[in-house]
């Protein structure tokens, strides 16, 4: 059998995989196609390309906390102005039917919570700003 060895990238992560061909024609037959020129309207830019109003800027000495796998906010515990003591759950992070708690890797105080519960984060997407 013929085998193809192939890279394929889905959302940024690139996979080997070899296709196999099993049996059957090694040629498709196609219909012919007449090209034709089709205008397409300027996506417009997203809103959320822009940081939020709301998002506080990171700081020299301030601890930025960001979400380490894409998911849904179940449970936001703090708030600005809270004291977060090393280890402190700061939210719940809902991934891949999984209850993730994201917690203070330092102890500070709660400059600013980026998200609120129920909103969906990307990975590297600063959840919460401790300030030392």
């Amino acid at each position: 059998m013929n085998k193809m060895d192939l890279n394929i990238t889905i959302n940024g992560v690139s996979y080997a995989v070899e296709v196999e061909k099993t049996g059957g024609s090694s040629t498709v037959p196609l219909a012919p196609v007449t090209p034709s020129i089709v205008a397409v309207p300027a996506a417009p830019v997203a809103a959320k390309a822009l940081a939020p109003a709301s998002e506080v800027a990171v700081l020299a000495g301030d601890t930025a906390i960001p979400a380490p796998m894409p998911g849904k906010v179940s449970k936001v515990n703090v708030k600005a102005g809270d004291q977060a003591k090393k280890g402190d759950v700061l939210l719940i992070l809902e991934a891949m039917k999984m209850q993730n708690e994201i917690s203070a890797p330092v102890d500070g105080t709660v400059k600013a919570v980026n998200i609120s519960g129920g909103d969906n984060v990307k990975p590297g997407q600063v959840l919460v700003i401790l300030s030392n």
